[in-house]
This record gives C-alpha cells, structure tokens and sequence, in this order.
C-alpha cells in the first residue's frame, strides 16, 4: 500500500516528467531491448523507430504521477490501453519486466537526485498501477473467452480471399483455421495480426481495424500499401501483406479489441474520415444499415483521389438503398472529375451544402493532424466535446476531450 510520504514523492517528479519524460522512456525501451530482446516480438517496433510508443509512455506515466492521489480517474485510458494490451496478449509477468527496465531507468536518467526513498516510492507507485492494469486486462481475457467463438492469445486465421479496394488499399478476408465461430466484435474494434519478418528476423504484430460489421463467419481487414521507396517498419509490415501474403496463407489473430465503437444513440450519426481512416467507420455504418437503424446518417470522407478512394460503391450502394444516408467526398486532387456531392481540397466541414447537425454524434478517423483539423472544426460549429470521438492509429497521443 503506497503511503502519503511515497505519493508525495512521486507528485514531485511530476516537473521532470513534463520536461523530461519522453528521454527517460527512450532509456527505458533501450535498456529494456538490450537485456530482454525477445520482446521486440512482442512490441510493434515500428512505433519505436517513429517515436509514438515513447511518447504515449511518457505522457502515460506523467498522467499517473499526476493523479497519484486518485488513479481512479484514469479509468478509460487504463481501458484503452488495457485492449492494446489484451490484443497483445501482454501477460501479468510482462510486468515484472517492465518494472526491473523502468525503475533502472529512472535512477539512470535522474542521476543523483534519484535517492533511495524515491526509486522505492516509484517502485510502490509502478506496481500499484500494474496491479490496476493486470487486474482490469484479466477481466478483458475472461471477457473473450466467454464469448462464443472467444479465444486468448493468438489463432490461426486462414487468408480466404484478398481483395483490391483501390490503387492503396486491399482487404483481406480471415476465417479461423480451425474452422469454428469468431467472436462478434463491436463495429469500430481492431484485431492484432502477427507476421514473420524475415527482413528483420523478427516477428511483428500490427494492429487493423476490422472493416465490416460482425458476422460470425470472418474479419476482414482493409490494408494502406506504403508507397514510399522506403517505408518504416509500420509500411513494410503493411507492404508484407500486399506483397507476400496470398490466398490460402496463415496468419496469426487476436481477438477483437478497441473502446473506439458505435454507441447505442437515436441521435443523428456522422462519420469522418481520411484515407485509411474509415475502415472502422465503414464497420459501423454497416452495422446500422444491416440493422435498419432510421437514424440520419452523413459519410464525409477525404482521399487523395478517387483512384485511391476504396469502398467508394459500397458507400453510394448504401446511398441509393437508404434515404437517411447522405454522403460528402473531398479529394485533394481530382483533375476535373469532382462533380455533385464531391469537393476538391482537404476535408472542410464549413464548405458542406447542408452543414453540421450540431446535436449529432461524430466519430472521426484519420492521421493525427486530421483528427485535430476535424474535431477543432466541429467545436467552432457548435458540437459539444463530449459528442466527438477519434480513434488515432497506433499509441495513443492526442488528448483533445
């Protein structure tokens, strides 16, 4: 049990975590890869090398010092990071772990001011909060198993068809191996996929959202080819799949996770995306039109040309078949081919015909700078903060409600 003195200790460290916090998780996942190096297949190493995962830890453990008081507050994240960690299948001993690397970390970055008294607070403090976190990830696993089609851990799935969406974008339909029932996931929820790099020697999990509404039969994910000469490990991971998983592959799944999902609402539902961003958006809107929801429903979705716009006849389809649909496409470059309901340019909300239902829920999903663009715009139209939600791909970092 932390005491009052050990709280106190690690609310004082709070002024270096804001200044200092992404070098001292930059050490920790050094040091960490150096003693414990088979873990690196266990974390996405791809949001190493781009700096995310330091960053989400940095600003994870100083939200934890800063609450020390009342870790209760911190529920939804501890939820959400909770479901990256079940798709993980992170186990309680993977703990142990990080507390040896975190706590040598600290007395390794903050030198001589790190005294006994307070490396001891934090090693309170750290295995209070991974209590809290194993504890919350053990009901997520008992949650999974006890569904039908449920399962823990990694499954093998078999690569039944693959599909070209557009010029950067291909699904591909997964049925278990086993040939049993997949667990019905929430419309908006991800999978983790586990491929073999043999460029890096390494195995790799990647986290895709699931682009179609349950079914109990098969996921399908929608996947971005990386075009650039050189992609980062997140690209060649996604280029692995274009490039060198056929049909009749394996590949290894969890089971679906994610807190970004459609909400039981009668009120209008307005989707957002850019790019890649609206495969779980395309779940949802699916959900409703299976389902014959009457709620009034508005697609906004942004590409970079309809070339490279997927789902595009899906969505239309959905259009013509449900008169509380509308739809509204920008592409940023469209060589005179934007006509009717299409724009030329980024995602503008302000340019839209009808405008903004203010009393709407809005689930937004795209690149960082796209989430803060769209829900910025939506607060200046009148939209209550607590009516928006985003989904940012990989870990976590904006804060905007």
């Amino acid at each position: 049990m932390i005491t009052q003195e050990q709280k106190s200790l690690v609310k004082a460290t709070v002024p270096f975590l804001r200044e200092n916090g992404v070098a001292l998780t930059d050490h920790f996942y050094k040091r960490m890869f150096k003693h414990n190096p088979e873990l690196k297949n266990v974390f996405n190493m791809g949001n190493q090398q781009n700096g995310k995962q330091q960053t989400a830890l940095a600003m994870a453990v100083l939200a934890y010092a800063d609450n020390i008081d009342n870790p209760a507050v911190l529920m939804p994240v501890v939820d959400g990071i909770g479901h990256k960690h079940v798709s993980l299948s992170i186990r309680p001993e993977h703990y142990l772990i990080v507390g040896e690397h975190l706590l040598a970390a600290i007395a390794e970055v903050v030198g001589s001011g790190a005294t006994a008294k307070l490396l001891k607070a934090w090693e309170v403090a750290y295995f209070q909060l991974a209590d809290l976190m194993s504890g919350h990830e053990a009901s997520l696993y008992r949650d999974k198993i006890g569904q039908v089609g449920g399962w823990s851990g990694w499954r093998p799935f078999l690569v039944k068809s693959k599909i070209i969406e557009s010029t950067e974008i291909t699904s591909f339909y997964l049925y278990p191996a086993d040939g049993g029932a997949v667990a019905e996931h929430k419309p908006g929820q991800y999978i983790s996929v586990k491929v073999f790099l043999p460029k890096l020697n390494l195995f790799q999990p990647r986290q895709y959202s699931i682009s179609t509404a349950p079914n109990g039969k098969y996921y399908r994910i929608s996947v971005k080819k990386e075009l650039s000469s050189d992609p980062n490990l997140n690209g060649m991971i996604s280029n692995y799949f274009h490039d060198d998983i056929s049909e009749g592959d394996l590949v290894d799944v969890s089971s679906p996770s994610g807190v970004f999902t459609l909400k039981d609402s009668d009120r209008p539902a307005v989707f957002i995306s850019g790019g890649v961003g609206q495969t779980p958006l395309i779940a949802m809107m699916e959900q409703l039109i299976n389902s014959g929801s009457m709620r009034e429903k508005v697609w906004i979705h942004g590409s970079k040309t309809p070339e490279a716009h997927a789902f595009n006849k899906q969505v239309s389809h959905w259009t013509n078949q449900d008169q509380a649909l509308k739809k509204y496409i920008f592409y940023n470059s469209a060589d005179g081919q934007v006509t009717g309901d299409h724009y030329s340019g980024w995602v503008e909300l302000k340019q839209l015909k009808k405008g903004i239902n203010a009393d709407a829920d809005f689930y937004l999903c795209g690149p960082k700078p796209f989430i803060e663009k769209q829900y910025n715009d939506l607060l200046q139209l009148g939209v209550n903060a607590s009516n928006i939600h985003y989904e940012e791909f990989g870990p976590q970092s904006l804060q905007l409600n």
